[in-house]
């Protein structure tokens, strides 16, 4: 799926607002393990997934809490640190060597300011962001770990071959034994 088309989903922005959107975009590579954003630190650039899969995650030293994956198309962020420019509370790792394109905070504002387009398309994307974690909240709460498990293989197959099982068991709220059980006698 190309980009344009990607948006599209969440707005129909036309050629020329997408243009003056993405020809701004830089372009930056992460190697496997690199962080893009750490605790304490404020996310000043929004990435757009070329390739390579991120995770988010909270660490509270005995334990590791999955909140999110990226991948192409996907947008990579901690949202709540980039939308208001406040340190982060998460960390934000490269899972794979990643290639991301990006745009700073203040560009995409000016941007923003200059294109309703523009602005109705990331305001999409954020009310689909928020449908989407809670539509998790209600899955992790309302339905059975196979349920959860097959879900997660109907929308995200590819990250079984490419995310340690550990990080989606925990992104799920599997533990790691059952995740693995699941992993080799559940069919999706």
């Amino acid at each position: 799926m190309e980009r344009y088309e990607f948006f599209k989903q969440f707005h129909n922005i036309h050629p020329a607002d997408y243009h003056l959107l993405t020809d701004g975009f830089k372009t930056r590579s992460f190697r496997k393990g690199d962080f893009i954003t750490i605790p304490g630190q404020v996310q000043r650039d929004l990435y757009f997934v070329k390739s390579g899969v991120q995770m988010s995650y909270f660490d509270t030293g005995d334990k590791i809490y999955t909140l999110s994956f990226s991948y192409f198309p996907l947008l990579c962020a901690i949202a709540e640190s980039f939308s208001f420019q406040v340190p982060s509370k998460y960390h934000l790792v490269c899972l794979t060597d990643s290639e991301l394109e990006y745009i700073s905070y203040t560009d995409l504002q000016q941007l923003i300011d200059q294109s309703q387009q523009i602005e109705r398309l990331f305001r999409r994307m954020m009310e689909a962001m928020l449908a989407d974690m809670i539509n998790l909240h209600i899955e992790l709460r309302a339905l059975t770990i196979e349920e959860r498990y097959k879900n997660f293989c109907s929308k995200s197959p590819h990250l079984l071959q490419l995310v340690p099982h550990k990080y989606i068991a925990s992104y799920l709220g599997i533990d790691p034994t059952n995740f693995s059980r699941l992993f080799n006698h559940v069919k999706f």
